[in-house]
């Protein structure tokens, strides 16, 4: 799922004076100077080891980050329904072209939940942004840190990263139709998903 025309509220904000490191591989990573306490303490927040029992993945497949489910949830609102969309057909493959759209009550307090998995190399400084309009018109804007991850394995075969909860907005004004598009980059400029959606905010 990509868009070739990238909106300019998609380009994620550079922070003064950061450069992105050096790319190694995971053997690379794990032959790092042991007596580095503060690499090790990083290398091990990632969940890196010399374990290579991995997550088993096609020969053909070069995806190096792979968002496999979007979804709201309603933690303190139980007779909601979560929405889930899931974005992987049975063969493991990015679904393309798929139409997504869902309606939110108003006022309801959701939260955004993003199941992705990591695979053949070890990803920096990932990051999600999406921007909302309503009649072209920006209307909310998202850019969240994800953090840095190492392969998945057959016991971690994905991880979960949830939001904080948001109230929907509410009044006549409020109701409608919007436009969103979300896209999951990393900190070398490297795309790895693009997905239009759209809902409406209803009574």
């Amino acid at each position: 799922m990509s868009n070739t025309n990238i909106d300019d509220d998609l380009i994620p904000e550079k922070v003064e004076g950061y450069t992105v490191g050096e790319k190694k591989t995971i053997d690379e990573y794990n032959k790092l100077d042991a007596e580095d306490e503060s690499l090790a303490k990083w290398k091990a927040s990632l969940g890196l080891s010399t374990n290579t029992d991995l997550y088993p993945v096609k020969a053909d497949d070069k995806r190096t980050v792979v968002v496999t489910e979007l979804a709201l949830e309603f933690p303190d609102q139980p007779e909601l329904q979560p929405i889930r969309i899931n974005l992987e057909d049975s063969n493991g493959n990015t679904i393309t072209g798929k139409e997504i759209k869902f309606d939110i009550k108003e006022k309801s307090i959701y939260q955004l939940v993003v199941k992705f998995r990591v695979q053949h190399e070890i990803i920096t400084g990932l990051k999600y942004l999406h921007s909302v309009k309503r009649g072209g018109i920006r209307v909310d804007k998202v850019e969240e840190p994800l953090g840095s991850y190492a392969p998945n394995t057959v016991d971690k075969p994905f991880y979960e990263r949830k939001f904080t909860e948001v109230e929907a907005p509410s009044g006549m004004i409020a109701r409608g139709t919007y436009s969103a598009v979300s896209k999951f980059i990393d900190d070398d400029d490297n795309v790895h998903l693009t997905v239009p959606w759209s809902f409406a905010i209803t009574k």
